[in-house]
């Protein structure tokens, strides 16, 4: 590239939009439990600190709309319901491996105490 030169930069769509939906709190955690085995609803709440039932139902149902997740209704009584990944969803294995690999390698936590939280995360706090 040549001094004063330009560059155009481009982010591909489908990346993009991947990124965006995996990325999302708590999608990786869902995927990841997932992966292991099928869960019913409140196993999967129980497992996953923190999230409200409104947030893992929306979480379920874009994943449920993007392919990704199987929503399986029992009909025994009561109704159990069963989710389960895809093929698509199982196809995550790889990706949430590596960062999973990244993680472990790089010692990335969750910040613990107040000086290493954001300025808006301390003020609700």
């Amino acid at each position: 590239m040549k001094q004063g030169e330009r560059v155009t930069l481009a982010l591909c769509t489908p990346f993009h939009h991947a990124i965006e939906l995996i990325g999302r709190r708590w999608t990786g955690a869902i995927i990841s439990l997932l992966l292991q085995t099928r869960c019913r609803f409140a196993d999967l709440r129980d497992a996953i600190p923190e999230i409200t039932d409104r947030m893992l139902s929306e979480r379920l149902q874009e994943l449920e709309s993007e392919g990704i997740v199987e929503r399986t209704v029992i009909p025994v009584t009561p109704v159990r319901v069963e989710y389960s990944l895809t093929k698509k969803g199982r196809a995550l294995a790889a990706a949430l491996a590596a960062i999973g690999d990244w993680a472990h390698k790089w010692g990335t936590t969750p910040a613990t105490d107040d000086k290493h939280r954001p300025a808006r995360a301390r003020r609700r706090s």
